[in-house]
């Protein structure tokens, strides 16, 4: 093995070692989640050349370096405040869901009109027109990191395999009995999982246009799915209140998680693949052990269904949003609940952390999303100017670039 060059990773904070092996080039990632500004670099380097023997005593002072770099990154103040810059009449019916590629340079959106188009992010100009669909496109996404494809899954029973660059369709999944409803790539960008109403969900190579498997188990709808950073598990989650973890290579069922009392709205791995959550309509999260199955804890506190659920990038916070109005930051650690965020008037669709970990971006029915310091509970800013409920919300790469989704069939760009 010969250590070619590094390559680092802000969010979540890390080192990409790319090596050659055996005449292939490989890549590693050394992740530093546990990271801050206080942390001892030489303590931190000594650790990291006794677990990776790529990293010899030549190397040293360059990885410190890199440490350094991150650390640096990680002590900037996030004082942005973000100012209206486009509204978008996307599609002429409802949208569906809104993405951004990793660098948040273009971005996507479905919608009712049966269509998917490509944006340019920073002149909102329009790209591509992804036409094929004889249906609503509910679920889309990039192949992210790459960002070179898109998927688009339909309620016509179909996914769809686009070329982000030229628009062309690559390939056509065909094989489901009823609506597709979520999608995701794995990282390697080799497969693509679709979950659908009609109770499986199933891969599909991105190569050939083919079949790998049928996951089957789930009694009812599957209304989300993710992989983990790894790729090789994938958990899926049902209107039948039940979790199910699937080995991707043996496609296999690993694990059926039971507990919720009620359907599953949204599931999530954490970076490390070590925890998984679940939202449910039974107003609670739980947090299961990834490799064992076994339910950790159960974050209580909503008065009404929680309807979604993210893990900041470091995997340490996890935050709920829920119909009552309220969302939540927990420890994933000590699952304490830390901060109860209050102020939307409505149900709250939509959750997800800043890059950097220290905002958390809300989406609501009462037509506005919200901005909120994570340790304090505050909210910082209030997006107004969207005429129905919002939806969908995202942060870019960065965390300098926020797109909204809304019913009144726009999207929002704020810088």
């Amino acid at each position: 093995m010969r250590l070619k060059r590094f390559l680092l990773r802000y969010y979540p904070p890390g080192i990409i070692l790319e090596y050659e092996r055996g005449g292939y080039l490989r890549t590693k990632s050394i992740d530093l989640l546990d990271l801050t500004p206080e942390t001892n670099t030489d303590e931190l380097v000594s650790e990291i050349r006794q677990s990776e023997p790529l990293i010899t005593e030549s190397r040293a002072e360059q990885v410190k370096e890199l440490v350094l770099r991150l650390q640096q990154k990680q002590g900037q103040q996030d004082h942005h405040r973000f100012c209206f810059c486009k509204e978008l009449k996307a599609h002429i019916l409802p949208l569906t869901n809104i993405a951004f590629n990793k660098s948040g340079s273009r971005f996507i959106t479905g919608s009712y009109d049966r269509t998917c188009r490509v944006w340019d992010t920073a002149s909102a100009t329009e790209m591509h027109t992804l036409e094929g669909h004889r249906n609503v496109v509910y679920a889309i996404a990039f192949n992210n990191p790459y960002g070179d494809k898109i998927a688009t899954g339909s309620f016509d029973k179909t996914c769809k395999l686009w070329c982000a660059e030229t628009g062309k369709c690559f390939h056509t999944f065909c094989g489901h009995r009823a609506e597709i409803v979520c999608l995701a790539f794995n990282p390697q960008s080799t497969l693509v999982a679709t979950g659908s109403m009609d109770a499986t969900a199933k891969l599909w190579d991105v190569e050939s246009g083919e079949e790998v498997a049928t996951l089957t188990g789930h009694t009812v709808e599957v209304l989300s799915l993710c992989f983990n950073t790894v790729g090789n598990h994938l958990v899926t989650g049902s209107f039948d209140y039940t979790v199910a973890i699937w080995d991707v290579s043996s496609k296999r069922r690993v694990h059926t998680l039971i507990g919720h009392m009620g359907e599953i709205s949204n599931v999530q791995f954490n970076w490390d693949c070590s925890l998984i959550a679940s939202g449910s309509t039974d107003k609670t999260c739980k947090l299961w052990d990834a490799v064992s199955g076994k339910c950790v804890a159960t974050l209580v506190g909503h008065r009404e269904e929680v309807l979604d659920v993210c893990f900041d990038l470091s995997g340490q916070l996890i935050a709920t949003a829920s119909a009552d109005g309220t969302a939540k930051i927990f420890n994933a650690a000590t699952h304490q609940c830390l901060v109860t965020l209050k102020g939307h008037d409505k149900e709250i669709s939509k959750i997800c952390f800043s890059p950097q970990g220290s905002r958390v971006l809300t989406a609501s029915s009462d037509k506005t999303a919200r901005l909120w310091d994570v340790q304090s509970g505050v909210c910082l800013q209030i997006l107004e100017g969207h005429t129905d409920e919002i939806f969908s919300c995202a942060f870019n790469y960065e965390g300098d670039t926020i797109i909204t989704g809304s019913k009144d069939n726009t999207c929002r760009i704020w810088y």
